[in-house]
């Protein structure tokens, strides 16, 4: 598939990227304004910015990310006043086509700020221009066609301020062959750090394709933790078959609040789902892999249940605190830690009251309710 031909017909995988992006962008902006009237002396901006933008449309009508993006600020006067937004792309057709479908939007007229489309090259001075300033809280989106412009530099000049995080499109395939091949070192070590990358060659050359996937994806979520207190979330698609990974959607983030918003959307933009654990994966084959990406094999309910159980072992916690001590690099979210709770609880393993003594209802796991779990038997 050429690049010219990847916006000729919108697949169900780009779908699924544009409403996750979208959903998010929502959630993320209406959090921050949230702040920000709170806080009347920080600046009443909100950004948005995509380097990689594409046409605005595919040729046969749909909506890409940036028409998106702007049509859930439009919805909003709180965050339609203080959106300022920027959207890029090498290729002048691109650019020409995003301004015309960002002007045939309803209601774009009042936006607070009128939308900036640049036609440039995305690269070395680029990443310095972001790294030499301080940045409104700025929701950052990557998506190249392969990987050229993408790297730990340009991910952190956004990050490194206050209110920002990231998204950015993986290209699996391209990557993969790319770390195995010589001529592509230098992007290679731009995206995992020279170090990490000579490191990840030597392992994938005994490793079979599911392994080395899981190193890599892996790999790259320890090279942006590496530069501190960051949350990462993976999400994979599959390709029209079902058996071969052809992307993967990663969240950045320095918040937990922000972590957990996204674990979230993307749950519910999971296509399969087991016991009611996402697998953060979208296949349009509803292919039901063995193992989930990140994930240990079978980390069901009942496996929650047992970590609870030694993790916490003769303590007393609200369920917010278990929560969000504890599911950070796991695939449950909050409904899955109230049910295992709730199990637990059921079967005599745990005891749980409401922090101010009063009654509870019946098989529900509130976040303010204290779990006490009994010492590990030796």
């Amino acid at each position: 598939m050429t690049a010219n031909s990847f916006f000729d017909e919108q697949t169900e995988q780009s779908l699924v990227k544009a409403t996750i992006v979208a959903k998010y962008f929502d959630a993320w902006a209406s959090v921050i304004v949230n702040t920000q009237k709170r806080n009347p002396h920080q600046p009443q901006k909100i950004a948005y910015i995509d380097l990689f933008a594409g046409p605005g449309r595919y040729k046969d009508g749909s909506q890409s990310t940036p028409v998106k993006v702007l049509q859930k600020a439009i919805e909003k006067p709180d965050i339609r006043d203080r959106l300022v937004t920027l959207f890029n792309d090498k290729d002048e057709d691109n650019t020409q086509s995003l301004e015309k479908a960002i002007a045939e939007i309803p209601g774009i007229e009042t936006l607070g700020y009128k939308p900036q489309v640049n036609n440039e090259e995305v690269g070395e001075e680029i990443v310095k221009m972001f790294e030499g300033m301080t940045l409104i809280p700025t929701l950052f989106f990557v998506d190249p066609w392969g990987y050229k412009g993408l790297s730990l530099r340009l991910v952190n000049s956004v990050l490194k301020d206050w209110g920002c995080d990231c998204l950015f499109f993986f290209n699996y395939i391209r990557i993969s062959m790319g770390l195995s091949n010589p001529i592509f070192k230098q992007h290679m070590d731009a995206l995992f750090g020279e170090k990490r990358a000579d490191t990840l060659r030597k392992k994938l050359e005994l490793n079979n394709p599911a392994r080395r996937e899981l190193m890599i994806i892996k790999e790259l979520c320890q090279a942006i933790k590496s530069y501190g207190g960051r949350f990462t979330l993976p999400f994979r698609f599959r390709d029209a078959t079902g058996n071969r990974t052809s992307h993967h959607l990663i969240f950045v983030s320095k918040n937990f609040r922000g972590y957990d918003i996204m674990k979230e959307i993307m749950a519910k933009e999971s296509s399969r789902a087991e016991q009611g654990v996402p697998l953060f994966e979208y296949s349009p084959a509803d292919f039901l892999p063995k193992q989930s990406l990140l994930f240990q094999l079978s980390r069901l309910l009942e496996d929650l249940q047992d970590r609870l159980l030694e993790a916490y072992a003769g303590r007393t916690l609200p369920m917010r605190t278990i929560y969000e001590g504890h599911s950070v690099d796991t695939p449950y979210i909050a409904s899955n830690y109230k049910k295992a709770l709730i199990n637990l609880e059921n079967d005599g393993k745990i005891t749980a009251r409401k922090s101010d003594g009063s009654r509870r209802i019946k098989g529900t796991f509130a976040d303010d309710v204290l779990a006490t779990f009994p010492d590990r038997k030796e």
